[in-house]
């Protein structure tokens, strides 16, 4: 990464995101237009999210938050569901063994109890495994929903006692408590809303929609998506 391109993407009123979150949508899409299962479309957008993750690594954004699969998306077809967590599996064994070269924490956010016994261990490994790394942080949200997410920080808020309530203690008791809310909301695949991802947590963010689908979103879609967001006035309820 050039000084000169580094510049050109962090400068500017905002600089660059700390940040991004990002929906993966368009997999199946991008899958049906080839005439491909959808299963093809998610292993397509699985290359997509490692490609991802070490842009934003070269970028400097230190956080990335990605929607791999929500609490809904049990309801697809069995086929589909199974092929999805062949790939996670797929992707976790991967991570595993290069993870040390790109030293990228992982983190996992989500229930995880539905997953099979083999698939929570490789979450709990990989998370073990990465917890020093300082090379930036991705965030895989699995089997996550905002909504069961609030729910479950106010559990634990109340289990620990109902301890004085402010913004800032219930939002420790959320899945990325210990980060900084996304800067910088991204969703490819042509659909314009948040599909209960990051409810508390998207107050502030900017958000950037676009129509390419989430395989196709390569490192040109990202430097578009963070030169929008640089021509943003953030403002935070202000009048500046």
């Amino acid at each position: 990464m050039s000084a000169d391109k580094r510049a050109e993407l962090a400068g500017g009123p905002t600089g660059l995101p700390r940040h991004i979150a990002v929906i993966m949508d368009g997999n199946g899409r991008w899958a049906k237009m080839r005439g491909m299962p959808r299963t093809a479309g998610h292993s397509a957008g699985a290359d997509s999210f490692r490609r991802a993750a070490r842009y934003c690594q070269k970028l400097g954004v230190e956080y990335l938050t990605v929607y791999a699969f929500s609490t809904e998306n049990w309801k697809r077809p069995r086929e589909e569901v199974e092929g999805i967590m062949a790939l996670l599996e797929k992707y976790l064994r991967q991570a595993l063994r290069d993870m040390d070269k790109e030293q990228i924490r992982i983190c996992i956010f989500g229930d995880l109890t539905p997953f099979s016994p083999k698939l929570r261990q490789m979450c709990a490994a990989c998370m073990e495994k990465s917890a020093g790394y300082t090379g930036g942080q991705v965030n895989i949200c699995l089997n996550y929903g905002g909504r069961d997410e609030i729910v479950r920080a106010a559990k634990r808020w109340a289990a620990a006692g109902c301890p004085e309530l402010t913004e800032d203690v219930f939002g420790g008791y959320m899945w990325g408590g210990h980060i900084p809310d996304p800067d910088l909301l991204i969703r490819p695949g042509g659909e314009k809303r948040i599909s209960n991802f990051l409810l508390w947590e998207l107050a502030y963010t900017e958000m950037y929609f676009s129509d390419v689908l989430w395989p196709d979103f390569d490192e040109k879609e990202f430097d578009k998506a963070i030169a929008a967001f640089r021509e943003r006035n953030r403002r935070f309820g202000d009048v500046q």
